[in-house]
């Protein structure tokens, strides 16, 4: 666990929060000092080399190696994707559900998860939604949903509407059971705690640099286990997914047999650049660390909401990075939070505070005075 003092020194390397108090890190995370100097670094390496492209390809193939290391993953079993959006796609496109056609999910995925899966009903998908009970999926709605016809269950590991975190390990061997893949979220929870895709077993894991990994927009991580590569063919497809990407050979169709199978054209080396460095950050604090202080202020917010009489969205047997408290009138109260100098979202009746590693209890502090003088804003238990 991080000292106090600990915390300060850190905080200094993130020039926002001398300003502001910063839980918005579930729409994107603050901008480090690393941050910045990986994006110096991108401009020199531009500036300088004589042959970028091969300096910028080391990097690229540097971050896949590193991210694999963060989720205990091999390194080919990761694509580098220019967003979640690219990634659950490239898997949708190669789903054959001739024989297994239902996709089954909760209703509290992010609307992209949800909306690549209807697509596919143009290829033969059913797609079911599970119904929420008190901002939760039960365990029982999945046994019922899942069946020897269905091919694949999205499961998000936080959801981004209510903080709601799902019970993976249970929702896993429930598919399994039955044949299902798992394709698991992890945009709303990755840089948050240690993450396993070995021990999950999870077939796919799919998630971005923006939010917890203190990075850019334009880098995204696909996870496919090895065993399922070279099954999968997709219809979107690119000249870094070939084999011999350098083969230059219009007339060939020739998909890698490792992840890169998935990936689009051309890398988005600025945002590589950018996220390499935030992610060696977080590897330095220690993803241990960083799940207990995390713990530390979404328990001692939970605490502070229910001791004023708010109502939260977020279940109580959920403990970070994201809290929702239920608003009458979540734009005006998030405008409120600004006004104050405190930076949280919104998203329906829902105002979401989330905690990272470089805040500490004088920001939950800051966050519960706004919404004490702002109850006529929110929900009353």
């Amino acid at each position: 666990m991080l000292t106090d003092d600990e915390i300060s020194s850190l905080r200094l390397r993130f020039p926002i929060l001398s300003q502001k108090t910063y839980l918005y890190s579930c729409s994107q995370g603050a901008l480090s000092d690393a941050a910045e100097s990986g994006l110096r670094a991108y401009a020199e390496s531009w500036r300088t080399s004589s042959a970028p492209w091969n300096d910028w390809v080391e990097a690229y193939e540097a971050m896949r190696a590193e991210f694999a290391r963060f989720i205990k993953a091999h390194p080919d079993e990761i694509a580098i994707v220019t967003s979640a959006s690219a990634g659950i796609n490239a898997i949708a496109n190669a789903i054959d559900f001739a024989n297994r056609p239902n996709v089954v999910m909760g209703e509290y995925e992010f609307p992209t998860m949800g909306q690549i899966w209807l697509a596919q009903q143009t290829r033969g998908a059913h797609i079911r939604f599970l119904d929420g009970v008190n901002n939760s999926i039960p365990l029982d709605a999945y046994e019922r949903a899942i069946d020897e016809r269905t091919a694949i269950v999205p499961v998000t590991e936080v959801s981004f509407l209510n903080g709601f975190r799902s019970d993976v390990p249970a929702v896993t061997r429930l598919s399994h059971s039955k044949g299902a893949l798992v394709f698991l979220d992890g945009f709303q929870d990755c840089g948050t705690r240690p993450i396993d895709v070995k021990a999950l077993d999870v077939d796919f894991y799919v998630t971005g640099t923006l939010k917890y990994l203190l990075g850019p927009p334009g880098v995204a991580f696909l996870y496919v286990k090895r065993s399922l590569i070279e099954s999968l063919s997709s219809t979107l497809t690119s000249w870094m997914a070939q084999r011999d990407v350098f083969a230059y050979n219009t007339k060939k169709l020739d998909p890698a047999s490792e992840g890169r199978r998935f990936e689009g054209g051309s890398p988005p080396m600025p945002s590589i650049y950018t996220a390499r460095p935030a992610l060696d950050l977080l590897v330095s604090i220690g993803l241990e660390n960083v799940a207990c202080q995390i713990e530390q202020l979404t328990r001692a917010f939970t605490q502070g909401t229910r001791a004023l009489g708010i109502s939260t969205k977020t279940p109580d047997t959920t403990v970070g990075p994201l809290v929702v408290v239920r608003s009458t009138d979540a734009a005006a109260l998030v405008n409120k939070l600004a006004e104050r100098g405190v930076i949280v979202s919104a998203r329906l009746d829902g105002v979401r505070f989330s905690f990272h590693v470089y805040n500490n209890l004088a920001d939950v502090d800051a966050a519960l005075s706004v919404l004490q003088s702002n109850l006529h804003l929110v929900a009353r238990v």
